[in-house]
């Protein structure tokens, strides 16, 4: 005959299901918290690479090949952006020439890209887009256009 409430064993499977359902959760949300700070990590690591590889290029004086990472070449200059202007922003005389003191101040994130602020203590701050396909230019402002959540730039203003 089965046990009742005396039986030492009864209630344990309830109390097992109710131990892995608190498990199986607590494991849950520690594997969406992990998840969502890789992916605030790493979802402009792309367009951060692309930025890195640009200002190493400027340090090593391969002023060409900083140049057609804006998707331009000498011989097929961009437009509106010629090899001339580009070495009076970016070349060996330009304020940007000090490639150590440029700090990236802000990066944010747009749907087709990501902008960069730069501050460089000898230049007034500007800002680099570079888009999904890592093609480099002149940001439009310091943001991107339309709304902005805060929650990044309030933690990092409070927590150091």
């Amino acid at each position: 005959m089965g046990g009742g409430i005396l039986d030492p064993s009864y209630g344990a499977a309830d109390e097992r299901r109710s131990r892995f359902i608190k498990r199986f959760a607590l494991w849950g949300l520690i594997g969406v918290v992990i998840a969502g700070a890789l992916f605030l990590w790493l979802r402009n690591w792309r367009q951060e690479q692309t930025l890195k590889q640009f200002l190493g290029l400027l340090e090593q004086k391969k002023y060409q090949d900083a140049y057609a990472m804006w998707g331009c070449t000498p011989e097929t200059p961009c437009k509106y952006y010629s090899p001339e202007a580009f070495n009076e922003d970016w070349g060996p005389s330009s304020a940007f020439s000090n490639i150590s003191a440029i700090k990236v101040r802000h990066e944010d994130n747009c749907s087709s890209g990501v902008v960069f602020d730069l501050e460089n203590p000898q230049a007034k701050p500007v800002g680099l887009f570079v888009n999904k396909d890592n093609i480099l230019g002149f940001a439009e402002g310091p943001r991107c256009p339309g709304p902005h959540l805060q929650i990044l730039d309030f933690m990092r203003s409070h927590l150091g």
